[in-house]
C-alpha cells in the first residue's frame, strides 16, 4: 500500500527564519540528519519542501470564470509545508515513519492518506 504523508508545518522552525536561528547547531544538524535518514528509508519517495503559505495562489472556477486569490484558505498552523510518499505493508508502518519526521515533534503534524491505485 502506498501512503502520502502530508507535512503540516505548524510552528515548526524553518531554515532562514528567526525561529530556526534560535535552535542550537546540534538541533539544526539533527533536523537535517533526520530528513536525510527518512529519504534513505526503503519505500520512501522523498517529496520537496514548499515555499511558505503566503506565496500560494488559490484557484477556483465559478460559473466558468477562473478566480484567483493570493494565499491559502487555511490557518498558518494548518499550512502544508511538504510531503513524501511511502510504500509500506500497513498503516502502522506509515505511522512509525511519520513519527520520525521532525515537524511532528517541533510544532507541526503529519497527515497520512492511503493512495488510491489502479
Amino acid at each position: 500500500m502506498k501512503y502520502l504523508l502530508l507535512i503540516h508545518q505548524g510552528t515548526t522552525p524553518l531554515p532562514g527564519t528567526e525561529e530556526w536561528d534560535g535552535l542550537s547547531e546540534a538541533e539544526q544538524g539533527q533536523v537535517y540528519a533526520d530528513y536525510q535518514a527518512l529519504a534513505a528509508t526503503p519505500g520512501v519517495t522523498p517529496g520537496v519542501r514548499m515555499e511558505s503559505p503566503d506565496t500560494a495562489t488559490t484557484v477556483r472556477v465559478s460559473d466558468g470564470e477562473t478566480l484567483t486569490t493570493d494565499g491559502p484558505f487555511v490557518e498558518t498552523k494548518e499550512a502544508l509545508g511538504g510531503y513524501c510518499l511511502f510504500e509500506a505493508d500497513d498503516l502502522d508502518a506509515a505511522i512509525e515513519l511519520a513519527a520520525r519526521i521532525p515537524a511532528a515533534r517541533m510544532g507541526g503534524a503529519i497527515e497520512i492518506r492511503p493512495v488510491v491505485e489502479g
